[in-house]
């Protein structure tokens, strides 16, 4: 089914995707690069780095394998896995070493059971991987002192890290099934702060892997979430999944645009922005019309409530993706030939995949100081 050629190019990818997110480990838990003088990447480091960048793609292969070892069962052709390796250090951003993970379908899918099998199966099966991962990193937390390894001005009874001008304060923000984790698992004497979970190896690849998993299961679309909702609910996946988009558009730009910015700002971003929320809509199916009509109902909606809820925000860093969801991938669902409903067995994964969803999404991931 697939060439000598397929397995080395799909492998070398993975190969350069597993240095890349050892590189990048390096970076989160220990302050290290390669590319530095005054704390390289050693050796020794760069092994102890293995221990973010194996579990972590150990969880995005096997949500990947689920894929496609589900289309190979339905007889859907598909690719292998495309691991995407992103190491940004060398221009100084950060990253975590890769842009996820995906697989191609190559033929047509007949069916809604063979869609919600497809899609289901990834997440389903990335997803008891993390929660492993997740148990076995809060169940095995190194000591307190352990972050003066990686922080040793921490030890310093007078050291204020607010007023610590060089350190970017990156802390991650809670999930349900993170926080009830930690509250039965975790040594509260040992439990770091959501503000250094980026030190310990097996919490932070759990945590993003939840957050991959949470993203793969929104509603919308072609995304394994559209799949499940496509399989459920056999009349209302267009409506629900324009519905789920625009309140995943909605939160993300909630605060972008207030009354109390100045007008010399607003002039010129009021405009941008309701452009930007047009064309996220330009594959809804919708006319130009109803589209410049959410758009502005949106913008204006939001501004309404910043002008009541004056700290209101929701997270921006998600209009990157909702733009990609909706000018790339779509919001809309291919019809398929065989409509049948789902059997009883797949109606209740259906609703533990949602579930899932709800334990994992996390409203705002990642959050810079």
């Amino acid at each position: 089914m697939y060439s000598t050629k397929d397995y080395f190019k799909h492998g070398f990818l993975f190969f350069l995707t597993l240095i890349a997110t050892t590189l990048a480990g390096g970076e989160w838990l220990f302050g290290r690069s390669i590319l530095s003088s005054e704390k390289p990447l050693t050796w020794p480091y760069f092994l102890r780095s293995l221990e973010f960048s194996v579990p972590f793609l150990g969880i995005l292969l096997v949500h990947e394998l689920g894929h496609l070892l589900t289309s190979i069962y339905h007889r859907v052709r598909s690719s292998l896995p495309f691991f995407i390796p992103a190491w940004l250090g060398f221009i100084g951003a950060p990253s975590i070493g890769t842009f996820g993970a995906v697989i191609q379908m190559k033929s047509l899918v007949s069916s809604r059971k063979k869609f919600f099998d497809i899609g289901v199966a990834g997440p389903l099966a990335g997803f008891v991987l993390a929660v492993a991962v997740l148990a076995y990193g809060f169940t095995h937390l190194p000591e307190a002192s352990y972050i003066y390894e990686i922080h040793p001005e921490y030890a310093d009874p007078n050291y204020d890290k607010a007023a610590d001008e060089n350190v970017m304060d990156l802390e991650l923000g809670y999930n349900l099934l993170f926080w009830l984790m930690q509250e039965t698992l975790a040594d509260p004497e040992r439990m770091p702060e959501m503000a250094e979970v980026i030190h310990y190896p097996y919490l932070f690849a759990g945590y993003l892997a939840l957050f991959f998993t949470a993203i793969n299961l929104l509603p919308i679309g072609q995304l394994d979430g559209g799949h499940v909702v496509f399989g459920l609910f056999p009349k209302l996946h267009k409506e629900m999944s324009l519905i789920a988009y625009t309140v995943f558009l909605f939160f993300a730009g909630l605060g972008v645009v207030s009354p109390f910015e100045e007008l010399s700002y607003l002039v010129f971003a009021l405009p941008l922005y309701i452009g930007f929320l047009y064309i996220c809509f330009r594959k809804s199916g919708l006319s130009p019309a109803n589209q410049w009509l959410l758009a502005l109902g949106i913008a204006a909606l939001q501004y309404s409530l910043s002008s009541f809820f004056p700290g209101i925000q929701g997270y921006s860093g998600w209009l990157l993706f909702a733009f990609l969801i909706g000018r790339v991938l779509g919001i809309r669902h291919p019809e398929v030939p065989d409509g049948r409903p789902l059997d009883d067995r797949r109606k209740l994964i259906g609703w533990i995949a949602i579930l899932i969803f709800v334990l994992c999404f996390i409203p705002q991931p990642f959050m810079i100081e």
